[in-house]
């Protein structure tokens, strides 16, 4: 008898990307902090950014579409996660503008099935010199546009 490898799973729009909740992300009561969701996020987005080239390696000047800041976050808690183990973040873009975007979330159980919180997040592209708003790049559009969650 041979292993399988297992299935990935599916989603119909955006990604899921796999995190993993330690035993120190729980509080006093054995459930997932509700500031560690955020951060969580925050994780699987820089993973899939890094994944397309987009990253911050300390130096701002060179970070290009990685230099921006968050306007916005939203998010509804809908179900406890009372354990530690692999879950899922399950991304996709809402809006992609010229300057900003927003994006949205899902925490979900790894094959991405239960989700235990979602919300958005908006963010603006900033220059690095002014920290004033910036057109993303062309290459940062194109990805962007992979992840939009279709109309409806």
């Amino acid at each position: 008898m041979t292993a399988e490898a297992p299935i990935a799973p599916v989603v119909s729009y955006g990604r899921l990307v796999p995190v993993t909740v330690h035993f120190d992300d729980l509080d006093a009561l054995g459930l997932l902090h509700n500031a560690r969701y955020p951060l969580l996020v925050e994780r699987a987005w820089t993973e899939l950014w890094n994944a397309h080239g987009v990253r911050f390696d300390g130096d701002w000047h060179a970070a290009g579409d990685a230099c921006n800041a968050v306007r916005e976050l939203r998010i509804g808690y809908e179900a406890p996660v009372t354990s530690p183990g692999t879950y899922a973040v399950h991304l996709w873009l809402d809006r992609l503008g010229t300057t900003g975007l927003t994006y949205g979330f899902r925490f979900c159980s790894a094959d991405g099935t239960r989700t235990y919180a979602q919300g958005t997040r908006v963010l603006v592209r900033l220059d690095v010199t002014t920290l004033r708003p910036a057109p993303w790049t062309d290459a940062f559009r194109a990805v962007g546009r992979e992840l939009l969650r279709p109309a409806g």
